[in-house]
C-alpha cells in the first residue's frame, strides 16, 4: 500500500488528540501537519496543548515540537504538505461547511469527523463494514466542486455506530421500526470529568441534536447512490432518546425492534456472528478481525469492561430477548471516540485509499 502524508485539522480538541494517538505509529498516514484555531497557530503543538490534554497516554513526542498552523489561514500550506487532511474542528456548521469546501478545492480530499456537511446529498457518511459502496458519489461530488483530487468524506454520529451496526445484518428481516435510548459519554461531549463536574452522580437527559441525528443519520447510512446524489432509504423508522451519563467513554444503546417477518433469537445470533463487511475483506490495518461480539453474560457489555474490544473498534452486543411490546430488545456499546469518532475516520480513510479514491 503507498504511503501517504495527511495533515489533522483541530489537532487539539480531543478528537484531535485521539487521532494523533491513532497515527503515531500507522503503517500507510504520516502526520506531517497540524493545524487548529489561531490562538493555537504559532505554538509548539505540546505548548497548544498544555493544560488541556485529556488523554491517558502523553503527547506523542513526534508531534511535541511540531509547529502548529492556523486551520484557515494556512490552506495552502497544509495542501502542499498533505495528500489529505483529517478535520475535527469546533466551529459553527456553516465555517465547517465553508473550510471543508475550500480545503477540497485546494485539491486535498477531507475525512471529516465533523457533522456539518452529513447531510450534503453527494458528501458519503460512511460506516465502513455497512456502506462502503456510497463511495461511489465522489465522483458526483467533485464535479460539482470543480476538482480532481479534492472531495469531502465524512463519518456518521458517534451514537449511532453502536445500534446501526447490529440492526444492519437483519435488515433482511425486515425492520420495521425500532426505538433506542443512548446512555452516552463524556468524551462525547469533548470533557473529562475534571471539566464537567456537573455529571458527577447526575444523568443529563438532553444532548443538542444528537436525537434528531440519531433519528435521521441511519437514512442516509442504509440509502443508495442515484445519479449525483445519496437518496436516504425511507425505512425502518427510528425513535431516539439520548442522555449524557458519568461514563469517561463509550456510548451504550439499549434498542427495541420489530420485524416484518420476525426472525428467531438463534437467527439473530447467527447474523451477527457471521457479519463482516469490506474493512474486514480487505484486512486493513484499524479493521476488528470480528466487528460485532455477542456477550451471553447478563451484566454486559459494560463501557469499563469492553469499550476497548478489538482496539476500541468493535461493537459488543448482549441481553437478546423477546419483548412484550416489540418483537426484541438488546443492548450496544462502541467506543464513542475510537470506532464513533476518530478510529471510524481513519478506518473510513484506510478504505478510501484502499479503493484508490485518495
Amino acid at each position: 500500500m503507498k504511503n501517504y502524508n495527511v495533515a489533522v485539522i483541530g489537532a487539539t480538541g480531543m478528537v484531535g488528540q485521539r487521532f494523533l494517538l491513532l497515527l503515531e505509529n500507522h503503517p500507510w498516514f504520516h502526520v506531517k501537519a497540524l493545524a487548529a484555531s489561531p490562538s493555537s497557530a504559532g505554538k509548539k503543538y505540546r505548548d497548544a496543548v498544555a493544560g488541556r490534554w485529556a488523554m491517558t497516554s502523553p503527547v506523542p513526542e513526534k508531534f511535541a515540537d511540531m509547529t502548529v498552523f492556523d486551520a484557515e489561514k494556512d490552506i495552502d500550506k497544509i495542501a502542499a504538505a498533505a495528500d489529505f487532511v483529517f478535520c475535527a474542528v469546533n466551529m459553527k456548521k456553516e465555517d465547517i461547511r465553508a473550510l471543508e469546501e475550500k480545503y477540497a478545492k485546494a485539491e486535498v480530499p477531507v475525512i471529516s469527523n465533523n457533522s456539518a456537511h452529513r447531510s450534503t446529498p453527494d458528501v458519503p457518511m460512511i460506516i465502513p463494514e455497512i456502506n462502503a459502496g456510497h463511495a461511489a458519489v465522489i465522483a458526483a461530488q467533485k464535479k460539482r466542486l470543480g476538482t480532481e483530487r479534492g472531495f469531502i468524506a465524512v463519518k456518521s454520529n458517534c451514537s449511532l455506530q453502536s445500534y446501526v451496526p447490529a440492526l444492519h445484518p437483519l435488515l433482511k428481516y425486515g425492520v420495521k421500526c425500532a426505538a433506542v435510548c443512548t446512555y452516552q459519554a463524556i468524551s462525547g461531549a469533548g470533557k473529562t470529568f475534571d471539566r464537567m463536574p456537573e455529571i458527577v452522580d447526575n444523568v443529563i437527559p438532553y444532548i443538542g441534536g444528537e436525537e434528531e441525528k440519531s433519528e435521521l443519520e441511519p437514512l442516509k447510512i442504509w440509502g443508495r447512490v442515484e445519479g449525483d446524489k445519496i437518496v436516504n432509504a425511507s425505512a425502518p423508522k427510528i425513535t431516539a432518546q439520548c442522555l449524557r451519563v458519568p461514563v469517561s467513554d463509550g456510548h451504550t444503546a439499549a434498542v427495541f425492534v420489530s420485524f416484518e417477518n420476525k426472525p428467531s433469537k438463534e437467527e439473530i445470533l447467527r447474523a451477527w456472528e457471521n457479519f463482516a463487511g469490506k474493512p474486514q475483506e480487505l484486512g486493513l490495518p484499524s479493521a476488528p478481525k470480528k466487528f460485532l461480539h455477542y456477550f451471553e453474560e447478563n451484566d454486559r457489555p459494560q463501557a469499563k469492561l469492553d469499550r476497548m474490544l478489538e482496539n476500541g473498534m468493535a461493537v459488543s452486543l448482549g441481553r437478546l430477548r423477546e419483548d412484550i411490546l416489540f418483537d426484541y430488545k438488546f443492548v450496544c456499546l462502541s467506543h464513542n471516540t475510537l470506532r464513533g469518532a476518530a478510529g471510524g475516520a481513519v478506518l473510513m480513510a484506510e478504505l478510501l485509499a484502499a479503493e484508490n479514491y485518495l
